[in-house]
């Protein structure tokens, strides 16, 4: 009888203990030791951009992503990389997300009823932290095609419904499905986690996260995939980059002082994005839902270079499932609006097919250069306002 109870006390012991532990881990920040409190985490000093310092040294070689001027150092890591889509969420318990400002480029879209979705493209910046990471959908991974041979993608599941709207299938199918795709149900801790921080108020599904040091690391050392892959091939070597321009000079700047649009007209305002110039910075500062949009990482807002709108045929998918997934038609072409520089062109948006760049071009049918640094697109319907 006592062997059956110091048995019992010893399993109580053993759930309460494996209890501590398990939160404990998931609690922390997987850089600072397995019992770190999240609390402690601290993100890298910024300069002011939403960027991680990283060196003083001349800012000389371009970013082949979004043209942006870094030091020769972080040149040679990115060298021996390649480039990375993040799904980030952009529901209001997803936010501040962490990681936004120093993405390469952004594209938004509505993912389903009405809440606006990012893939967020890093390459020559790293961001030391980065979520919430939630699910995938096909007309991201079209755009995400486009950034050569290759890239990672970085979800957390996704949909898979039979029929248009089916990413996880669409994955499938690909060249790269099974050595690229880092879907965190076959990428294990400690590449992702859950910052229990932020569950008392929010819904699991709005904590997971992870570091792109970590999954270029994953990428590296469990999928063989650097700058090239198993086979030796380069991921860049048939990548089409968008131009790029220096900034305006200060009197040649305009005064396209603000963007103002909603993604769907019958939904609350709590997505509903401006985007307002700052003309000593060039850049455009981003309102989300009537507030700064704010990253968690930098306790600053999120500010861009470009801001391009780019309008697509968006489409039910009918596929059956219960939240309405939806299409929108990002291969072909369309109307767009290219805000930088304090001014607006009118022009279009092309890409021939899924593996194609989509390009921006102006009412002559010339390529835009884009302004270096941060690209932002947002994907609204076609027939959308936006007031500016």
């Amino acid at each position: 009888m006592i062997g059956k109870k110091l048995t019992f006390i010893f399993l109580i012991f053993i759930f309460l203990f494996s209890g501590f532990i398990s939160y404990s881990v998931f609690s922390g920040n997987v850089d600072q030791g397995i019992l770190s409190p999240l609390s402690n985490y601290k993100p890298p000093k910024s300069n002011g951009n939403g960027q991680a310092v990283v060196d003083n040294e001349p800012k000389t070689q371009e970013c082949s992503i979004n043209g942006a001027l870094y030091s020769k150092v972080q040149e040679a890591k990115w060298q021996k990389r390649r480039p990375m889509g993040i799904m980030i969420e952009n529901h209001t318990e997803a936010r501040p997300q962490s990681g936004l400002s120093s993405a390469d480029v952004v594209f938004e879209a509505v993912a389903e009823g009405g809440i606006t979705r990012f893939l967020s493209l890093f390459y020559c910046q790293d961001a030391p932290y980065v979520g919430p990471v939630r699910s995938a959908r096909i007309y991201f991974i079209r755009l995400l095609e486009g950034f050569g041979k290759n890239p990672l993608y970085v979800h957390v599941g996704g949909a898979n419904t039979p029929g248009p709207a089916d990413a996880l299938g669409y994955i499938k199918e690909l060249e790269w499905s099974s050595y690229n795709d880092m879907n965190q149900f076959s990428v294990p801790f400690p590449y992702f986690w859950r910052d229990y921080e932020r569950l008392p108020n929010r819904a699991t599904e709005h904590t997971v996260y992870s570091a792109t040091s970590k999954l270029w690391q994953y990428a590296k050392d469990k999928r063989k995939l650097t700058n090239v892959d198993e086979d030796g091939k380069a991921w860049d070597k048939n990548y089409s980059s968008w131009k790029f321009k220096d900034d305006a000079k200060l009197e040649e700047r305009g005064t396209t002082a603000k963007i103002d649009f909603g993604f769907w007209d019958n939904l609350a305002s709590d997505f509903n994005v401006i985007w307002n110039y700052d003309k000593s910075t060039n850049s455009y500062k981003r309102n989300n839902g009537g507030s700064p949009h704010i990253d968690k990482n930098t306790g600053k807002t999120i500010e861009s270079k470009n801001v391009i709108v780019m309008f697509a045929k968006e489409s039910p998918a009918n596929d059956g499932y219960e939240g309405g997934h939806i299409l929108y038609k990002v291969v072909g072409s369309g109307d767009a609006l290219i805000f930088h520089d304090g001014k607006v062109i009118k022009g279009t948006w092309s890409k021939e097919t899924e593996e194609d760049q989509v390009k921006f071009f102006d009412s002559a049918d010339e390529e835009i250069s884009m302004v270096r640094g941060q690209i932002w697109v947002e994907i609204l319907p076609v027939g959308n306002k936006v007031t500016y």
